[in-house]
């Protein structure tokens, strides 16, 4: 009788085991099929096709076709793209120092897909105290040539590739300034660039606060960024006497857990679980917990998060407040609770791969359930699974307005640009403010541009008021959807006064970025920030 007993435990056991090994063996012959289904149509069309081909390019487009269909973060990377594989996991790269940007060129009207040709390449940012500020290189400059070779006609990527290189050799740009006459040179020595994760670190002191609140920016979580993140706060606690703070993860897409479940151990006790991966294999599956005695254990927190606060951010965001030490403000996060290993492939190539999901201390999966709607811009609803949500949620819709229009039309850019070159300083970024009369001065300026101010419901009604002259609508109605038009269409002078403070942060963004780069773009910004307000009240 035991015997029988046996066996029949052994059955169960060993039947679900059997039924899994026979998947996993139908899972291993299904992709051998396939692998040699591409294999012979690659040999076919290497035989029979009319002309030569690019076998490279080939087999990239269709790996590259195929895990798109997965998801958003499996990604092949060749042996050429080594350069993008390594600054995404440490930040560093060797190149100038500068965001660069493409746009079609004076007199040409903007489209949705313009022409390469149809494109200037700009420098819009130049990172201070990096090769291209140190060399001169100035928001507004267009870049001509690199090396003696043009970039007309090159995508923003093949630009970026031409100014990154080997640390310590040399690149030459030929650029074009306002009033500056004719084309210059520079030459910049390539630096290893390494973005500060700390973007920047500040002290509030106010009537209305009860102690000094510190506010630190964390941009990505790449090598060594909780380090740096500890240095700043450390500074705040210990020179600045802050005994509160801000933490802003907001537009941060993430990085290397490690560093997220190091910046939350200093906020709780050791041997805490963070965060938790599952995967399909046994070693996706693991547990990340904190290491160390907390340093600032009993500090008051809030975290501020948006849509495009994901991964390692919403790893801290979530586990904070899970264990009840943070109160979140701001906008459901991104839900990219996807994670990926970076793997060698044949020839030199690399493969960065999905093994597995996060998982907070809850068990809340940080993934949203369709990812396919946050690639298409998106917003998650309220009752969907996925993301962080605030315990405080606050709206960011924005308007399209004025602003918007100026924004998108690089006026506020261009504008910034003039300015700098007419102003050698400006007041400092915590109180500059533009004045009327220089409103008024960019308004000449855009009418000597030719600006004109088009609302979406404009173009809307353009388009009826055409589709109602080809239908069978009576010409009585034609006549009064006619008289609607002058009403319609805005006068850019008027909107820009009816928005006119809006108008003024905006362009000085743009302006204080000039002198100040961006640290003091970010001081100047934080002076009407709503959700950085709101924050602070929190802490009273």
């Amino acid at each position: 009788m035991k015997r029988i007993v046996l066996i029949g435990l052994l059955s169960l056991v060993l039947c679900p085991l059997a039924s899994v090994m026979a998947q996993d063996r139908q899972a291993t012959t299904r992709a051998d099929e396939c692998v040699n289904i591409f294999t012979d149509v690659l040999r076919q069309v290497d035989v029979n096709y009319v002309d030569t081909l690019n076998y490279e390019d080939l087999t990239e487009t269709a790996i590259n076709a195929m895990l798109r269909k997965i998801d958003p973060y499996t990604i092949y990377y060749p042996k050429k793209k080594d350069k993008d594989l390594r600054m995404m996991t440490t930040g560093k790269y060797g190149g100038i120092g500068s965001i660069i940007q493409q746009r079609p060129r004076p007199g040409v009207k903007a489209s949705k897909k313009p022409s390469k040709d149809s494109l200037w390449t700009y420098a819009v940012n130049p990172y201070e105290g990096k090769p291209a500020q140190r060399a001169g290189v100035q928001a507004g400059d267009r870049i001509i040539s690199i090396d003696g070779k043009t970039t007309k006609g090159l995508t923003v990527s093949e630009v970026s590739n031409n100014l990154r290189g080997v640390p310590g050799t040399t690149v030459v740009l030929e650029l074009e300034r306002e009033g500056v006459e004719k084309p210059f040179k520079v030459s910049i020595v390539r630096e290893d660039i390494h973005l500060d994760p700390v973007s920047y670190y500040t002290v509030y002191k106010a009537d209305s606060l009860s102690e000094p609140v510190g506010y630190i920016a964390f941009g990505e979580f790449t090598e060594g960024s909780a380090q740096a993140f500890t240095n700043a706060l450390d500074e705040l606690y210990y020179n600045q006497g802050a005994r509160k703070l801000i933490i802003d993860l907001r537009g941060n897409g993430g990085g290397i857990v490690d560093e997220a479940i190091q910046i939350v151990n200093l906020f709780v006790d050791r041997d805490m679980t963070i965060v938790e991966t599952r995967g399909k294999v046994a070693n996706s599956n693991r547990t990340y917990k904190t290491r160390n005695n907390p340093r600032y254990k009993d500090l008051p927190l809030v975290v501020l998060v948006d849509k495009n606060s994901a991964s390692a951010s919403e790893i801290v965001s979530g586990a904070l407040q899970d264990l009840g030490r943070a109160k979140l403000i701001g906008q459901r996060t991104f839900g990219k609770g996807l994670v990926q290993n970076v793997r060698p492939v044949a020839y030199g190539g690399h493969i960065k791969v999905t093994t597995s999901k996060y998982y907070l201390p809850s068990g809340r999966c940080i993934q949203a359930i369709d990812y396919s709607e946050r690639q298409k811009g998106h917003e998650l609803k309220k009752d969907t699974a996925g993301g962080i949500l605030p315990d405080i949620v606050l709206d960011d819709s924005a308007k399209v307005d004025v602003c918007y229009s100026l924004y998108i039309n690089n006026h506020f850019f261009d504008y910034a640009t003039r300015y700098h070159r007419l102003h050698d300083s400006i007041a400092d970024p915590k109180s500059f403010v533009l004045t009327d009369a220089e409103i008024d001065d960019f308004c000449n300026w855009l009418e000597t541009r030719g600006y004109k101010y088009e609302t979406e419901t404009s173009k809307f009604f353009d388009d009826m008021l055409k589709m109602a002259k080809h239908e069978d609508i009576d010409s009585a109605t034609i006549t009064k959807l006619e008289a609607l038009e002058p009403v319609l269409k805005a006068d850019f002078r008027e909107a820009i006064l009816r928005n006119k403070e809006e108008v003024k942060q905006m362009l000085g963004a743009d302006i204080v970025l000039r002198y100040y780069y961006q640290k003091g773009q970010a001081a100047y910004q934080l002076r009407f920030d709503d959700e950085l307000k709101r924050a602070l009240k929190e802490l009273q």
